[in-house]
């Protein structure tokens, strides 16, 4: 039995990692990368998505001989401002555009123009990318956040396949689930959100924020199945559809339906 047990931990932490890469390459602040060959010399530029507003935005394309000029343009986001252009210039081994920073959650769309040797435009991003900005987060907040999320998904996983498989340690194992979640979802989760766009909490019922909502919803799902389990340790529709609805969650790409900052009011709203 104990190699079975291990087998389904080996199994649960390898799918959380596969889960873990799927929701922050999927999500929206994962950078947009580009690639763009100009006078024969192939470019791979990251266009980030997401920065922290404590500080101007760096889009760097590399250029170590310092020969590469161009121009970049931004506007805030979903408003009417004319197009602010600026010229590229050289910092170390890069050619940067630097976006100033804005209030938490404020985005810029933007677009990089590189000038080849006969004069001609080469834009790096045909369509504008979106930034969105955010306030700093401690790391002594932000770490144990995303260790114990990832956590809870591991130990999600492996109830499921105890209550599927086992069925000796399921109330156990739901219980250490449900306790994850609480603490990295709905206690440390509120702690970040607050420090990245000023709100502890913007999903149901105060607002649309989608990651908010989906932790409370899996939470909620959690309780019950530990409660279930409490009731009847051999339960196991509950921890199942618990583990389930986790997992389906999970694979709603990150940040979804976040914060915006609307420069019309001045405020943060959310759902965007």
């Amino acid at each position: 039995m104990k190699w079975k047990s291990f087998l389904l931990w080996v199994i649960s932490v390898l799918l959380m990692g596969i889960i873990a890469v799927y929701q922050r390459t999927t999500g929206p602040t994962y950078p947009v990368k580009a690639e763009i060959t100009i006078d024969g010399m192939p470019l791979s530029v990251k266009l980030l998505t997401s920065a922290d507003n404590d500080k101007d935005a760096v889009i760097s394309v590399p250029d170590t001989n310092k020969i590469l000029k161009g121009y970049y343009e931004f506007r805030r986001f979903k408003s009417d401002d004319a197009w602010t252009k600026y010229r590229m210039h050289h910092k170390e081994d890069a050619l940067v555009a630097e976006l100033p920073a804005q209030p938490a959650a404020g985005k810029l769309e933007y677009r990089l123009i590189l000038i080849d040797n006969n004069g001609l435009e080469k834009p790096i991003n045909e369509e504008p990318v979106v930034i969105r900005f955010k306030g700093p987060v401690p790391e002594a907040i932000l770490i144990p956040h995303v260790l114990f999320m990832f956590l809870a998904m591991v130990f999600s996983l492996r109830t499921g396949f105890e209550a599927l498989f086992l069925r000796r340690r399921t109330l156990r194992l739901a219980g250490i689930t449900t306790i994850l979640l609480l603490v990295g979802g709905l206690i440390l989760g509120p702690i970040v959100q607050y420090y990245a766009f000023g709100d502890f909490w913007t999903g149901w019922p105060f607002g649309k924020d989608l990651t908010d909502t989906k932790t409370l919803i899996s939470f909620i799902f959690w309780v019950v199945a530990w409660l279930r389990l409490r009731k009847d340790p051999q339960n196991r529709f509950w921890p199942i559809l618990a583990s389930i609805v986790l997992l389906a969650i999970y694979l709603i790409p990150h940040s979804m339906f976040g914060s915006e900052f609307d420069y019309a009011s001045g405020e943060v709203q959310t759902g965007k």
